[in-house]
């Protein structure tokens, strides 16, 4: 993991304290595609959205989440590898890897809209207020304007006196930014006004590294569901998709009566 900087002096800077860790608790398992290479997730009511990767294999899906039947799919080029994926209004954008292309598609029939070309890799995508932000699988978020993806700002992320590579699947949480560590088992909470951890939650007990397929079958995918404070994480090839729930989750829009 990464090395942790006890906070022991009062003139210490608040970015060097220990960062919690909340262990997250299974609420339920639904069936996941084990052939999907899950790089993005997107929630909305019952349907789930999801791009998926590698060369020759990538796709963008609408899957119904209880049962996980692939409802819609649009496969993309052999020459793409699929990322980051989120919905904005009426449209998905799906980001690729080292092709420097975002994607934009019909939300509700998965037809082409256009592209965005950008600079530098895709990993991540989440929708955060009027904007997009961008990660590249360094310690950096990118803050984009979503009709051209030019760079508004940097967002730097650290946590336990340092800074956090490796930033992945991103899920805008509330005020907060949540992102896949690759090959961690670990979402970091992200402040994105500051860039500072805000704490840990581990998922290293959903499906044990020693009973997945390879070793790329890691944690990636995070969707929340802000009406009904629902909360979704998958992995890549991995059999099911999770429902969980966390005591940072914020209050659902729409409460149970």
């Amino acid at each position: 993991m990464w090395t942790q900087v006890a906070c022991d002096h009062s003139t210490a800077h608040s970015r060097d304290r220990v960062l919690p860790v909340e262990k997250a608790e299974v609420v339920a398992a639904f069936p996941h595609d084990p052939e999907a290479f899950s790089q993005g997730l997107v929630v909305e009511g019952g349907t789930l959205y999801e791009s998926t990767g590698l060369f020759g294999s990538s796709s963008l899906r609408i899957v119904d989440l209880e049962t996980g039947k692939v409802q819609k799919i649009v496969r993309l080029n052999d020459q793409y590898f699929g990322e980051g994926l989120t919905k904005r209004g009426d449209q998905l954008i799906q980001i690729t890897w080292k092709n420097r292309e975002a994607f934009v598609f019909d939300a509700a029939t998965l037809e082409y809209k256009t592209t965005i070309r950008y600079a530098g890799e895709g990993w991540g995508l989440t929708r955060w207020g009027e904007h997009l932000v961008m990660s590249d699988g360094s310690s950096v978020l990118k803050v984009l304007e979503p009709e051209t993806f030019r760079v508004l700002r940097k967002i730097s992320v650290r946590a336990d006196g340092r800074a956090v590579s490796d930033l992945n699947e991103l899920e805008t949480v509330g005020n907060e930014i949540w992102a896949n560590i690759w090959h961690r088992d670990l979402i970091l909470r992200i402040d994105p006004r500051t860039g500072e951890g805000i704490g840990w939650i581990d998922l290293s007990h959903l499906f044990p590294s020693n009973r997945r397929p390879h070793q790329e079958a890691v944690l990636n995918g995070i969707a929340y569901d802000p009406v009904k404070g629902r909360l979704f994480v998958t992995g890549k090839n991995w059999p099911q998709l999770f429902e969980i729930r966390v005591a940072s989750l914020p209050e659902p829009a729409v409460k149970k009566p």
